[in-house]
């Protein structure tokens, strides 16, 4: 795991950019994700974290819309502890693993009851503690929910931060660790929803639009593979232009015509 200095040198200038981009007033609550509309909602840590439970391998929208549906039949911790594990489930049913994540989400309210009169503790180390809450869902909660300087990683940070060459690490978990080392405090709020955009929005898993982005000078994935394979590419055609046509095919073709 390693972060060059390179990449490190245009943090400010990375920042900048998608700020422009995605959260022109500079403020967290005017971002698109589903997190972020639930934090502007409700600014409830509570919602945050059975939202970001939800999001699990589900799209924002869905998320969303389960959301709003929990939530509008079972308004706390409390409500939803004691709620009809069957409703419940048919209440989230827009989410993947929806089965699966009916019983983690009441298992999580019935803890919080017990421990902390309903309430979500502000600590990482305390939301890790609690079952299904990892690392990412935890700094989620901490930043939507309480506006604590940390940096979640999905798919989208750790591919956008690997791939501009921000980090170098093979697993979300690395790549958190990695890019809290080195980008400075002052960012971390923001790093979450503004990779989230750009990776959906130009720095896509599948035929990123590095045409629209202007971190071309010093990304990483763009002087390694792209630039590379247009190099190749024209490599091939120059070749291609080269090469005469085999000796005596035309007049083959015109004897057989007539």
């Amino acid at each position: 795991m390693s972060t060059s200095a390179s990449a490190r040198d245009h943090i400010p200038e990375i920042m900048r950019d998608l700020r422009r981009r995605y959260l022109p007033k500079g403020d967290l609550r005017d971002g698109n994700t589903a997190l972020a509309k639930i934090s502007t909602a409700t600014e409830d840590p509570f919602r945050v974290l059975v939202g970001t439970i939800l999001s699990q391998r589900t799209r924002d929208e869905m998320t969303e819309k389960a959301t709003d549906q929990i939530f509008a039949a079972y308004a706390d911790a409390r409500a939803l502890a004691d709620a009809d594990p069957a409703d419940v489930e048919r209440l989230i049913r827009p989410v993947g693993f929806y089965r699966q994540k009916a019983p983690q989400i009441q298992r999580v309210s019935r803890i919080l009851v017990e421990r902390y009169g309903g309430r979500v503790p502000s600590t990482y180390e305390e939301l890790m503690a609690l079952p299904q809450v990892g690392s990412k869902t935890a700094n989620c909660v901490l930043v939507y929910g309480f506006g604590v300087p940390r940096i979640p990683v999905d798919t989208h940070v750790h591919r956008v931060s690997n791939r501009l060459g921000l980090v170098t690490a093979k697993t979300p978990e690395k790549t958190e660790a990695a890019l809290m080392a080195a980008v400075p405090r002052r960012y971390w709020l923001a790093v979450n929803e503004l990779f989230i955009e750009f990776g959906k929005d130009v720095c896509r898993p599948i035929r990123p639009r590095c045409e629209a982005c202007s971190f071309r000078p010093f990304c990483w994935y763009f002087r390694t593979y792209v630039r590379r394979q247009a190099w190749w590419e024209r490599r091939v055609r120059q070749a291609a232009r080269a090469t005469p046509p085999a000796r005596g095919s035309k007049g083959q073709a015109g004897s057989s015509a007539r």
